[in-house]
């Protein structure tokens, strides 16, 4: 009975690293939207976002089932408990991956992103795809030390961050308000979307240790609902 128990478990670990990859795969493909001007990539985002749920649905559906009948205690809940708050992380990353495939396609067939801020926006795809990518592996193989280097990968994509809002706040900004506002959003879908993987990164330093590093601030700034995230 505890050796299906557990099975159960790592199915729920397994459906954590599933959700992650289709993260991935949509903030990569997002990106390339945005810069190429691609409807037909924005579009696959946009349809492919439905997957993204269904894992969240299926992996929540399990848990709360598992809590049900099993009545866990002490590890084996904290497992259950912390997979759900990473799996509710890694759908609003999806999400943030989601609107800025919108943005591409709302701006079709021109480009959301001017020339002169595009090597800036290719460095945040890139800085995205490389957190995405450690809060897998660190999801997969419960690695303290790859979850605690996503906190200088976040550095970056903050640094990032506040480059781009000084280019749009200079007197020399040249496009006008609705290219400012698109940019805007798009700088903070992708500096959320880092935020949310550091909180999936801590979480798994939680799993392991039992102990919960300092939070993630996530509400800085604008709100979720007024920025349309």
């Amino acid at each position: 009975m505890r050796e299906t128990f557990h099975d159960e478990l790592d199915h729920v670990g397994q459906s954590l690293v599933e959700m992650n990859s289709l993260v991935s795969a949509a903030m990569a493909t997002a990106t390339t939207a945005l810069l190429d001007a691609d409807l037909s990539l924005a579009e696959q985002v946009i349809s492919e976002d439905d997957r993204i749920d269904a894992v969240r649905d299926e992996l929540e559906a399990k848990a709360f089932d598992l809590m049900a009948r099993q009545q866990p205690v002490a590890g084996d809940l904290r497992i259950l408990v912390t997979s759900l708050r990473m799996v509710a992380d890694l759908e609003r990353m999806g999400d943030l991956a989601l609107h800025i495939a919108k943005v591409a396609r709302m701006r079709y067939p021109s480009s959301a992103v001017p020339a002169e801020l595009r090597a800036t926006i290719g460095e945040m795809g890139q800085v995205a795809g490389r957190i995405v990518a450690k809060a897998g592996d660190a999801i997969a193989g419960k690695d303290i030390a790859l979850a605690e280097e996503l906190e200088r990968d976040d550095d970056a994509m903050d640094a990032l961050h506040r480059r781009l809002l000084t280019i749009l706040l200079s007197d020399e900004w040249p496009h006008g308000m609705e290219p400012a506002v698109d940019i805007t959003l798009i700088g903070r879908y992708y500096e959320r979307f880092a935020d949310h993987a550091v909180s999936v990164a801590r979480r798994v330093i939680y799993l392991v240790t039992g102990e919960m590093p300092p939070a993630v601030t996530l509400d800085t700034g604008p709100s979720e609902t007024a920025l349309g995230v």
